[in-house]
């Protein structure tokens, strides 16, 4: 199973104002404006918000140890080349931003963010304001596509759970772990099947998904926004991409750093190949209300569960993988990121920031023990 991922990270000056350059920085890496380009053994790319880069590793790989230095090689270069300027930070939400900081690309791609916008609104935290890590896995055969698909959407709870890292919105604790989710789930409610409340519906076979995005085509269509008639308009927090051969995971919150993106990932690999996990919850009812839970409290409500999933994960885990697992059993005892920087409510906004930047600047897990 080859594993491929794509990390979001917010551009910041030294005083963790974000700043509207991605176009900027890629020009100045490339020459010219461009989406994407490569930058040594990362592809840097645009999104949505000019104040969001975004880190591809440019060879997706069944070794989790190699991503890591893919990552770590880019991180080290773009550091060298702009850290004078700017800070970058992950989470899944810049924590202190407000609408009116963020400016929308503008370069390439309009008439796509401009029907999006007609449908949607744009200026809202759910488009403007978020940060996801986003993990691909590579799928063969049809039967093998649908039993990863299924194992995957029982999952999610627990993987939205350990990478919760989100819990302040324009600079206030707001006492929820995942506030992207919260905004993510509702940013294209007038088009509900797009998101289907982030827990997809178990499939059969590819037709049955197939026909989910049939349905959501009707949708644009019926909208006058054929422009969005594509694989990648679906915005569940699992989908499949054919053309690529591929699940895509996009539940998931950025996390402080590249290292503990890599845990999760590790995490993930080690239990597809668990034999049997026919333990997991299927009905979609349950799940979503598991991942309530999981948006609210992070780790904390679902923490048995979880140590019975780290349990099993070990015993199917590489030695390479195992390297990882430290920074997921930390978690689920001691809580996701999110709330670890709860605890801290009281402190000085700057101290976390500082703390999460140095993070992912030193490729070190963030430790509120320290």
């Amino acid at each position: 199973m080859t594993i491929g991922t794509e990390h979001e990270y917010s551009i910041n000056d030294a005083n963790f104002r974000v700043c509207s350059v991605s176009d900027e920085i890629l020009h100045e890496a490339c020459g010219s404006y461009q989406s994407d380009i490569p930058f040594g053994n990362v592809i840097l790319s645009k999104e949505l918000q000019k104040t969001v880069i975004e880190f591809i590793p440019y060879s997706p790989t069944d070794n989790i140890c190699d991503l890591e230095l893919q990552l770590l090689s880019g991180m080290n270069r773009f550091n060298h080349f702009f850290g004078s300027r700017y800070k970058l930070l992950g989470l899944g939400m810049h924590p202190t931003a407000h609408l009116d900081d963020i400016c929308v690309w503008n370069r390439d791609d309009l008439e796509i963010y401009e029907a999006y916008n007609k449908l949607f609104n744009l200026r809202q935290h759910g488009w403007l304001n978020i940060q996801s890590l986003q993990i691909n896995l590579s799928y063969t055969t049809e039967y093998n596509l649908v039993e990863q698909y299924n194992k995957i959407r029982s999952l999610l709870p627990y993987l939205i759970a350990i990478t919760a890292s989100s819990p302040m919105v324009e600079g206030k604790m707001t006492g929820v772990c995942d506030n992207r989710l919260l905004y993510y789930r509702d940013n294209q409610k007038e088009i509900p099947t797009i998101c289907d409340q982030i827990i997809p519906r178990k499939i059969k076979s590819m037709f049955d998904y197939l026909s989910g995005q049939e349905a959501i085509y009707n949708g644009l269509r019926s909208r006058g926004a054929d422009i969005l008639c594509e694989e990648w308009v679906n915005s569940s927090g699992l989908i499949i991409r054919p053309s690529r051969h591929c699940l895509e995971i996009k539940a998931l919150d950025e996390q402080e750093c590249i290292h503990s993106d890599m845990a999760v990932c590790a995490f993930l690999c080690s239990l597809m190949r668990y034999p049997s996990l026919d333990h997991l919850e299927d009905d979609h009812e349950v799940l979503l209300d598991m991942t309530e839970k999981a948006i609210r409290g992070g780790t904390s409500p679902l923490r048995i569960e979880l140590e019975d999933l780290l349990e099993k994960a070990w015993s199917c885990a590489t030695d390479d993988e195992k390297v990882y697992f430290p920074v997921i059993g930390d978690r689920i005892i001691n809580g996701s990121i999110a709330e670890r920087t709860m605890r801290r409510e009281d402190e000085d906004i700057s101290a976390i920031l500082n703390d999460m930047a140095e993070s992912l600047r030193t490729n070190i897990p963030y430790d509120s023990e320290e």
